[in-house]
């Protein structure tokens, strides 16, 4: 039975990723910053075969007393600040965090393991924010990155650094840099889910409209229980690599917002949406879209679901969840 240590496990892809390795037989261990963790009981309830420990991406030590403990054969960094528009109201923060950390996980590898370091696999999750202002497209593992947010450079240490230790010191490291991807697990802070919510709500009375920015930005969006297969099947390969991990479409969040509306019988939306200066982007990613051909071709990996099952997905989910508020129950 091999063991696996998961950081940012409360997170919606540590979720998928943990369900995944206990169906393969896998021992898992999350990492969790804090002793009162509020999003602790969710992986409680969810994952309660995973074994808890608390650690924190910024503390060596830490990160050094859950490997002792977890003693992993595979290790996947998932953990991050992770919303973007937060990366600018905290860049200092986001860089210990989302960069320094990942150094710092490579080092306790790199203690703990000693001379048997080429027996740890480990995942390190690159951001398609990494390529901000694209230089080609689609983008594809040689695209130049051009980061336009300090959660994009951030997330570009981080993916350097993995190579590093790749070349350096012989570590089985993977980048997998994945475009967005969404679920009913996803936060209420990220768009996709801000939109399934509010449909939700709308449809049922309890608000009468939502927020957004640009809502001509352009996305290539997956779902993350497919992303999360991508993750392990890097490990498995006989030498780590770079991988992106996308579905090769790419929509505006207006079309995101058709399917999700229609999923309520509400064709025209304009009435219920509003565009708000707070949530525009100093710098704005336009246009991202990903290559996947490596994946397909090394890993046979291919994405399973489409954009409009996921949209569905998540408007039924935040419908079964705000039902109750409004007095028509679960």
């Amino acid at each position: 039975m091999p063991n696996a240590l998961i950081t940012g496990i409360t997170g919606q892809d540590g979720l998928y990723l943990a369900e995944l390795l206990l169906s393969k037989g896998y021992r898992v261990y999350g990492l969790v910053r804090g002793q009162n963790n509020p999003k602790r009981e969710l992986v409680e309830q969810l994952v309660p075969e995973v074994t808890i420990l608390t650690g924190d991406l910024t503390d060596l030590s830490s990160l050094l007393r859950a490997f002792a403990t977890a003693q992993p054969d595979e290790v996947y960094n998932l953990g991050a600040i992770s919303f973007v528009a937060y990366s600018w109201e905290n860049a200092a923060l986001t860089t210990d965090v989302t960069a320094k950390g990942v150094l710092n996980i490579l080092e306790a590898i790199r203690l703990y393991a000693g001379d048997s370091i080429d027996k740890i696999r480990f995942y390190q999750a690159s951001s398609s924010e990494m390529f901000g202002k694209v230089q080609e497209v689609p983008q594809r593992e040689s695209t130049l990155l051009w980061p336009r947010s300090p959660y994009g450079v951030a997330k570009a240490y981080g993916h350097y650094m993995t190579i590093n230790y790749r070349e350096s010191y012989g570590l089985h490291a993977s980048s997998g840099i994945l475009f967005n991807h969404e679920s009913p697990r996803r936060g209420y802070e990220f768009v996709t889910r801000k939109i399934t919510n509010a449909v939700a709500r709308i449809s049922l009375g309890l608000q009468d409209s939502v927020a957004l920015g640009n809502v001509d930005a352009q996305r290539d969006w997956g779902f993350a229980g497919d992303y999360v297969d991508a993750m392990w099947r890097m490990l498995q390969q006989p030498e780590g690599d770079n991988y992106v991990v996308a579905t090769g479409e790419t929509h505006s969040i207006r079309e995101f917002l058709d399917l999700a509306f229609a999923c309520v019988g509400i064709d025209d939306w304009a009435p219920y949406v509003t565009e708000d200066p707070r949530f525009m982007r100093p710098a704005e990613v336009d246009f991202l879209v990903g290559d996947s051909t490596k994946a397909h071709e090394k890993l046979g990996w291919k994405p399973t679901v489409s954009l409009p099952q996921l949209v569905a997905m998540m408007v039924e989910n935040d419908l079964a969840i705000q039902k109750p508020q409004a007095g028509l129950g679960s």
